[in-house]
């Protein structure tokens, strides 16, 4: 929590000096309080002094008035203090998931993200607005009342050091109980995430399948969970309350007790009587709140933990130092993608890609087939540089990716991924994201590669048509020839396409691949490079006409040549083609 602070509150930290300056206010003529009531009652109730009574009551409501107006002061200062930090917090833990690689977001998961920027922020936000309004506040109300009630009567103040102990181990008792089940509550909030994202986003595959009374399950028991966990630290934290409060009334009853002997004898008077009373009360009262700010600050300090922990972890993934990467020119003497002997292995299981090398020249393409889980998209991650291999070299323009600067590597290979991806806009601000600056010419030529213009100029309003979140208001054709067409957009020098044609029909699929194919000669008047193509698919009717084409199986290279080639040398390639090309000539 308080590296958090540290780090965040530079801007803001006038409001938390003014804050608790106000409180010091109000709190000073809290003390002050009892003082005038026991002199209402000493020389106006008792002396039958109106005047003395009235003087005293109009200073009573001038310190409320005043008091009043700092306390709405100190809530502005806590308000303006807690939401700016949490907004900072937020933005840059958010800043801060973006920059790592896929292996950390992998290793997180996205629920439990989006619980640490949402929930476990909003934790830290409570315990910034409550220790600007009230950590001053309610510490200071207790030691003044306790020295105050002292200089009263020192016989009396003993009841004070026998209660306030007692006081302090239950706190001590029931908060080192409470403190592990914060962090666990937080992680049963991840789990209902997790449920909710799952079945939210998949409704019509549990439609489908009939499968709303298992989700419904499902969510029932995670949010069961984390109920359990809640009344276990309500459970806990609700005997601080009565056990504190019958200890304070047990204090009040001897103070009343050994309080009205001295009176007797003239020790002490009424109202001093009534003022220890208060004192008293204001004290354990204190020590109740301060116990509540225990367990809001526990929440917060789990919390800060968990967004530490984010925090505190570094992308393995790190952009190389450099200038931005120059566009290399038209030339076929480099190879535009090589993968010199590439082992990876996503943490500490079984590797994914093992001892895989292969070269492509520009303007050549590169087919990728395999069964499920044979490491293809694992390949093209690579290239992308959303992963690093755990051995070997990934080299594109001759340049092992590491060296590239990432928003230039970015730049030069175009990923299509497997799932569609658009996000709430316009046709034109989905495909604006590679290149925020091209022309309505560049966006339509990409549009006329991608087979997406028909239906994008058959919509009334073409560029401009609205895109709904996720692009649910288009088919999955039509959301994969979008992905396609923005991809392209900005001129490439690598296209990789992982599986991103599964939804066109084969008539679609062929075009899409003879236009692309048409971009893998070089331009030498517009000054493009041929685009080198990375195709991933099952189908063989996809790969079949590239250049070359990889078979892997299990992370392993199974072949590696023409289609022609592999089918004499290939077991593997042999038998996808068996299976998919019956009835037709291989």
């Amino acid at each position: 929590m308080l590296d958090l602070l540290k780090r965040f509150s530079g801007p803001y930290m006038r409001y938390f000096v003014l804050g608790p300056l106000c409180k010091l206010i109000e709190v000073f003529f809290d003390l002050l309080t009892p003082l005038v009531i026991a002199r209402m009652i000493d020389r106006g109730a008792i002396a039958g002094d109106a005047h003395s009574v009235f003087i005293s009551g109009v200073a009573l409501i001038v310190m409320a008035v005043v008091g009043i107006a700092f306390t709405l002061v100190c809530q502005k200062m806590a308000a303006l203090c807690s939401q700016g930090i949490g907004t900072e917090v937020r933005g840059a833990l958010y800043a801060h998931v973006n920059e790592l690689s896929s292996a950390e977001l992998d290793r997180f998961g996205t629920p439990s993200l989006i619980t640490r920027i949402t929930n476990d922020v909003n934790q830290v936000q409570v315990a910034v607005a409550l220790g600007v309004r009230q950590l001053i506040r309610w510490p200071l109300l207790a030691v003044g009342s306790m020295i105050a009630a002292l200089l009263i009567d020192v016989r009396l103040g003993l009841v004070f050091l026998v209660s306030t102990p007692l006081i302090g181990v239950i706190f001590w008792v029931v908060m080192a109980r409470c403190v592990p089940y914060f962090s666990n509550m937080q992680k049963a909030l991840d789990r209902i995430a997790l449920v909710c994202r799952e079945g939210l986003s998949g409704v019509r595959v549990v439609r489908a399948f009939v499968r709303e009374d298992h989700e419904r399950k499902r969510f029932r028991e995670a949010t069961e969970a984390q109920a359990s966990i809640a009344t276990a630290v309500g459970s806990l934290s609700s005997i601080l309350n009565p056990a504190t409060f019958l200890i304070m009334n047990v204090a009040v009853c001897v103070i009343l007790v050994l309080g009205g002997q001295s009176v007797n004898v003239g020790g002490l008077t009424q109202g001093q009587v009534m003022a220890f009373v208060n004192y008293m009360t204001q004290t354990l009262l204190s020590i109740v709140y301060v116990a509540n700010l225990v367990v809001v600050f526990t929440r917060a300090s789990a919390s800060a933990a968990r967004i530490n922990e984010v925090f505190a972890t570094e992308p393995s993934v790190r952009d190389a130092a450099g200038q931005a990467w120059e566009k290399p020119a038209c030339s076929t003497d480099v190879p535009a993608l090589a993968f010199d002997h590439v082992t990876f292995s996503y943490g500490s299981g079984a590797p994914a890609l093992s001892d895989v090398t292969l070269a492509l020249y520009p303007g050549m393409t590169l087919g990728v087939i395999g069964g499920t889980g044979s490491g293809k998209s694992t390949l093209v991650s690579l290239i992308s540089r959303l992963y690093d291999p755990s051995a070997g070299a990934v080299s594109v323009m001759g340049e092992d990716v590491r060296s590239w600067p990432l928003s230039s590597l970015r730049r030069e290979v175009a990923l299509v991924p497997q799932r569609a991806s658009l996000v709430a806009g316009t046709i034109r601000s989905n495909l604006l994201w590679r290149d925020s600056g091209a022309s309505d010419d560049e966006l339509w030529e990409a549009l006329e590669v991608a087979q997406a213009a028909d239906f994008v100029k058959a919509m009334p309003r073409g560029l401009d048509s609205a895109v709904e979140a996720g692009g649910k208001n288009f088919s999955g054709g039509q959301r994969q020839r979008l992905t396609i067409a923005r991809a392209l957009v900005g001129s490439p020098s690598i296209l990789v396409m992982d599986d991103s044609a599964s939804a066109l029909d084969m008539r679609t699929d062929a075009a899409l691949r003879h236009a692309i194919r048409g971009l893998g000669k070089c331009d030498a008047a517009a000054g493009k490079p041929p685009l080198t193509t990375v195709i991933v698919s099952q189908r063989v009717s996809a790969v079949r006409s590239a250049d070359v084409i990889c078979v892997l199986d299990h992370g392993t290279l199974a072949g590696l040549g023409t289609h022609e080639q592999l089918l004499e040398t290939c077991g593997l390639y042999r038998e996808i083609c068996d299976s998919q090309l019956k009835g037709e000539a291989n």
